[in-house]
């Protein structure tokens, strides 16, 4: 199978979501977690967004090595030389540089022309190629673009010494139609783009973040860029952990492989929740609370048989022990008896549907029948077999 390399920007991308800041210290514990989950690159700040940004880059791109660490650079020569400073004494120093190409952009935020652009991008990688072995180039608010003149861009950034090529869905606005369809037209039209990594960035601003970075990857893309728990601007990033177990669980479908540590999602998504003090909603695909929870008595029962009938991930496969039963109103007799074992009780047929009426009663009146609960419905048979 092929491999997708994993390019977090949680310190750069997640950490702008509004009140998930972390200090130096923290910047620098998560990238040495996200290199224990070997992720490919780690793109650890933007250096000259301000001066403490530029010391976490410093740090982390001495301490990490294992993955290649990188820093955001806009097209201007001092945000590249800047970026050298923090980055160039990790072992293999790589930026990430980019420049609008949409019109809405180019007119009312940068208040360039188009060839003005498409100057500004060819010089600066020019320019991060006298020290940089290695370099990302992003046109940003790609799927807004106009193809043909992107295009004319993509070129001549690769002319000029880019070695990966990022097309951001920066507003989260494409379908996972568009944005694949998008990645096949530069494909199709920009001479040595075969040379060249392509790269994914996508935003979940209409929910659809994962669909297009899996869309992408069916049409080539090799990178995929994304955050832990999806942090990230507005609705977020693509998650890493949905993509990554994407990939794993529908290996016949997609043929790609990942060289991350999977066992090492769970820890790490928890992680960034407590340091971002981000809650990870309980319906979070793959690392929500409720992920691996089943309340309904025909899934409670199907779990008990065979894990396989409504679970697709492992727990295990995240590095959690197991799934968990929720006793609530929809519960079945099978998982009370299950929980009674599980509790060291074990009950006759005659007893479970005793207390299972009891049960269903308290459960109408409750939320979720909690262990206590279960132990005062328990009790009576308890004594009877001590006696």
């Amino acid at each position: 199978m092929e491999k997708v390399e994993i390019y977090d920007t949680t310190l750069r991308d997640g950490e702008q979501s509004p009140g998930c800041s972390l200090n130096e210290e923290e910047k620098v514990q998560v990238a040495q977690q996200l290199e224990h989950l070997h992720v490919d690159v780690i793109e650890a700040g933007f250096p000259a967004a301000s001066p403490e940004d530029f010391k976490a880059v410093q740090k982390i791109a001495k301490i990490v090595k294992k993955s290649t660490v990188t820093g955001l650079a806009r097209s201007i020569k001092s945000d590249i030389d800047t970026a050298w400073e923090a980055l160039k004494e990790t072992e293999n120093p790589r930026i990430h540089i980019f420049i609008a190409t949409s019109p809405i952009h180019m007119a009312d935020k940068l208040k360039k022309s188009p060839e003005e652009v498409l100057k500004m991008a060819v010089e600066s990688v020019s320019y991060a190629h006298k020290c940089f072995p290695q370099i990302e180039f992003s046109c940003e608010d790609a799927s807004r673009s106009d193809y043909p003149f992107m295009s004319r861009v993509i070129e001549g950034a690769i002319k000029a010494g880019a070695s990966v090529i990022n097309l951001p869905d920066t507003v989260g606005y494409c379908s996972p139609e568009e944005y694949s369809g998008m990645f096949r037209y530069v494909q199709e039209h920009v001479p040595g783009i075969e040379k060249v990594r392509l790269s994914c960035h996508c935003h979940n601003d209409l929910g659809m973040a994962a669909a297009n970075t899996l869309a992408s990857i069916e049409t080539g893309v090799r990178q995929v860029e994304c955050t832990i728990n999806g942090v990230g601007e507005r609705a977020g990033n693509a998650a890493l952990e949905e993509i990554a177990v994407a990939l794993h669980v529908r290996k016949d479908h997609y043929k790609m492989m990942t060289q991350l540590k999977m066992n090492e999602i769970a820890k790490t998504s928890r992680m960034i929740s407590r340091f971002m003090n981000s809650p990870i909603a309980a319906t979070k695909p793959v690392v929500g609370a409720n992920a691996f929870a089943h309340e309904a008595g025909i899934h409670q029962d199907g779990v008990l048989k065979n894990p396989q009938t409504y679970e697709i991930i492992s727990p295990a496969l995240i590095g959690l022990d197991s799934g968990k039963l929720v006793l609530g109103k929809h519960s079945g007799r099978h998982a009370l008896r299950n929980k009674a074992t599980e509790m060291g009780i074990h009950l006759t047929d005659e007893q479970v549907n005793q207390s299972f009426h009891v049960f269903k009663a308290l459960a109408d009146q409750k939320k979720v029948v909690t262990d206590q609960d279960l132990r005062i419905l328990f009790a009576p048979f308890q004594r009877a077999a001590i006696r």
